[in-house]
């Protein structure tokens, strides 16, 4: 998932300003999933291959999965049509290896395994120079306000790349360090072991957080939901979930099962109005309340009965720290303390992409890999091309 401030569709150089540009191995064009025009949907083009600029890195992509706000982009929200300017091709989760380097690349080579931040930051303002960057006012962000790496090919900057060993995190798992990161953020705000812990919201992100606070000895872990198939995710991650479409009084069911008592930490990941909401009304008096799921619009709340009151604590939090949050990724998932295998619920090619964002628009899935391979584009256009003169 990705926020912050906007920012021009710049893309990668293709003006030929690194003497060390070229495409790879004769290479010219590419497959990718792309936002064409201002309107809903998403299209399969064949485009031209991005050319790395001094400073940037071209990464073949091996994996690359699907996210919330690919699907803003799909249904073309309010959101995102006021943040995208297309055409541009989407995506900002993935895994891949490094195949051309800019001139003045220095820290990145030819075949290294590399994913990356997708929030592209500054480097200059006050929250960059004092240790912040996630917290950057001009974030640029792969896949929204740049070309992204739903494709064969993806240009990044070297600031961002994020170096991975394939003998311990395979493609479709080092493409989950970007989403994964948002749930480490956010539990690394918290004290959870021995504490109980409700999480509202069972996409993806959710998901990460039950797992990880059953991995960091959380006492008792709450889920709910109203898809089926997610709640059946959260169970077998070792938590109790509830179905908030078939069980009247939300609220009255985590304190019950709570020996009558509010909880002591409440992720609320849906950014839905009532569960916002009700994470205050779940959170016993001292509590903490976690907001991490984005809103469609603003939401009322009764301050003074449901924050002052009750002395909550409120921590919001919106992406990763970069690069403080990777680290932490890293060590969960290399050493075995989370395993996202479960969690990866649809494997597909490129070409499936109007499968996999239906099944993630249906609640039916929780992360989708999508894999590009050249083998998989569709079969008219490979004829098309078998035939080319």
């Amino acid at each position: 998932m990705v926020g912050g401030g906007t920012a021009a569709n710049i893309g990668g150089t293709t003006d030929g300003d690194s003497p060390q540009a070229r495409e790879p191995s004769g290479v010219e064009t590419m497959w990718a999933i792309r936002k064409p025009s201002a309107a809903p949907g998403l299209a399969l083009e064949r485009v031209p291959v991005p050319r790395p600029g001094p400073r940037e890195v071209l990464v073949r992509v091996e994996a690359a999965s699907v996210c919330g706000t690919d699907l803003h982009i799909y249904t073309w929200d309010d959101w995102a049509s006021a943040r995208l300017r297309p055409p541009l091709t989407i995506g900002h989760e993935f895994a891949g290896t490094i195949v051309e380097t800019g001139a003045d690349v220095r820290t990145a080579a030819t075949g290294d395994f590399v994913s990356a931040e997708s929030h592209i930051t500054c480097g200059a303002c006050f929250h960059c120079r004092t240790g912040r960057a996630h917290m950057c006012e001009h974030t640029e962000i792969l896949g929204v306000d740049r070309d992204g790496a739903l494709a064969e090919y993806v240009v990044v900057p070297e600031s961002v790349v994020w170096q991975n060993d394939r003998s311990k995190l395979p493609p479709e798992i080092a493409t989950l360090q970007e989403p994964f990161g948002n749930a480490v953020f956010a539990t690394s705000t918290q004290d959870l072991p021995g504490h109980t812990v409700a999480v509202l919201g069972c996409g993806p992100v959710g998901l990460f957080t039950i797992a990880i606070a059953r991995a960091s000895g959380a006492g008792r872990v709450l889920a709910s939901d109203h898809a089926p198939y997610r709640l059946e995710l959260a169970r077998s991650l070792g938590a109790e979930v509830v179905d908030i479409d078939r069980v009247p009084g939300t609220v009255d069911w985590f304190r019950d099962r709570n020996e009558g008592e509010g909880l002591d930490v409440v992720f609320e990941m849906s950014g839905a109005a009532g569960a916002v909401r009700d994470a205050f009304r779940i959170a016993r008096n001292g509590g903490s309340v976690v907001l991490f799921g984005i809103p469609s619009g603003p939401i009322e709340l009764d301050l003074a009965e449901s924050l002052i009151f009750k002395n909550v604590r409120v921590t919001a939090v919106n992406g990763r720290e970069v690069f403080a949050t990777w680290y932490r990724t890293r060590w969960l998932l290399e050493h075995g303390v989370v395993d996202l295998a479960p969690l990866i619920t649809h494997r597909l090619p490129l070409s499936e992409f109007e499968l996999a964002f239906a099944q993630l628009a249906s609640g039916e899935a929780c992360k989708i890999v999508l894999e590009p391979d050249a083998a998989h584009a569709p079969a008219e256009l490979q004829l098309e091309e078998a035939i080319a003169p």
